[in-house]
């Protein structure tokens, strides 16, 4: 999904955790520092075997701030920020990324791209591990050729996207704290469900209604193999990452099997029925891991997320809610960054405190 931030800016919501087969809904483990992850049939899985649910937050801001010229994040990164997120009881948050900024390509600011970026980067996900958080890693923003990412592209790009997660895979190979989520929200073949937009989805190439030459999900996911990481890899799928109906069939070859399913699934999104989630996201969630990477209500209410979650929890899974930020409209769900709820965001804080 987007949302407008001044000129620009996109939205993302995700994925939820529980230490626990049979847990009302995802609570953080007791441990100290965040459990290093691996997919185990439907489950991610800790080292001891334990069954670990994603619950958790978006921390907005990393995909715009820096090619808008003016920082890093929107918001604190210190320790305190990060005390304020742990308050809610969340066990992961997921941090959208900038392609041009990690390269420093395309004439993108150099005082926040390149190592001055992702160092910022780096201290993030360490304080987070460190709070007992699990990272996700979401490529946000990207763009092919000479063009500076300053929203969402359709698809991933050849020009670029393979060489980000060689070098962000290279990164976080010996961290299983962290989760890659290889592309924010797809939209090939005219943001269709389509056959085309299912092989544009795996294979790239070629696609319809794009000007680019696209990096499928098998060449992301050979990509960060290939780097030596042997992390758990989530994948969104077509339309906004909310419609999964040919997910399974669909699915790029990893040979770890060591790949998640993720969903973006919003009041106004598609796939926003129960009728829809049975029929397409339950049988994804009885092969592999299903991680509700965003979630959100844009009317200021609950029912919508309460459903959806109450869905996730029959089913084990996990949810990370859209979004962590200040920004002044109806998904934040803090009113400050010392974790202040707002009335949208009491729902989940009450949720993840369960």
């Amino acid at each position: 999904m987007k949302i407008a931030r001044g000129a620009l800016l996109a939205t993302g919501l995700l994925a939820a955790c529980t230490n626990a087969v049979g847990s009302k809904s995802p609570t953080p483990g007791v441990w100290s520092d965040a459990p290093a992850l691996h997919v185990q049939g439907t489950q991610l899985v800790d080292t001891a075997g334990r069954v670990v649910r994603l619950g958790g937050v978006n921390r907005s801001g990393a995909e715009y701030a820096c090619a808008q010229g003016w920082g890093f994040f929107d918001g604190p990164s210190d320790s305190a920020s990060v005390q304020a997120i742990k308050s809610w009881n969340v066990n992961a948050v997921r941090v959208p990324l900038n392609e041009t900024c990690w390269l420093a390509i395309n004439g993108v600011a150099p005082a926040y791209s390149g190592d001055n970026y992702r160092r910022a980067i780096s201290d993030y996900v360490a304080l987070l591990n460190r709070a007992g958080m699990v990272v996700i890693l979401d490529l946000h923003w990207s763009a092919a050729g000479t063009a500076i990412a300053l929203g969402q592209a359709p698809m991933p790009n050849r020009d670029h996207t393979p060489q980000f997660w060689s070098e962000v895979a290279a990164a976080y190979a010996s961290n299983s704290r962290v989760i890659f989520d290889l592309f924010n929200e797809p939209f090939p073949d005219n943001n269709s469900d389509t056959p085309e937009a299912w092989r544009c989805w795996r294979d790239g190439g070629t696609c319809t209604g794009m000007s680019y030459q696209a990096a499928g999900m098998q060449e992301l996911v050979n990509a960060v193999r290939r780097a030596g990481a042997k992390n758990v890899i989530m994948l969104g799928g077509v339309q906004y990452s909310a419609t999964l109906s040919s997910w399974l069939a669909s699915r790029p070859t990893d040979s770890l099997n060591n790949t998640a399913a993720s969903w973006h699934i919003y009041n106004f999104s598609w796939c926003n029925t129960q009728a829809c989630w049975d029929r397409d996201a339950a049988q994804v969630a009885q092969r592999v891991p299903l991680v509700l990477g965003e979630l959100g209500q844009n009317d200021r209410g609950s029912a919508f997320v309460t459903a959806l979650m109450d869905w996730m929890d029959a089913r084990q899974g996990s949810y990370l809610a859209w979004s962590w930020d200040v920004w002044g409209n109806a998904l934040d769900l803090i009113a400050n960054y010392d974790g202040t709820p707002t009335t949208y965001g009491q729902t989940f804080r009450a949720r993840f405190s369960l």
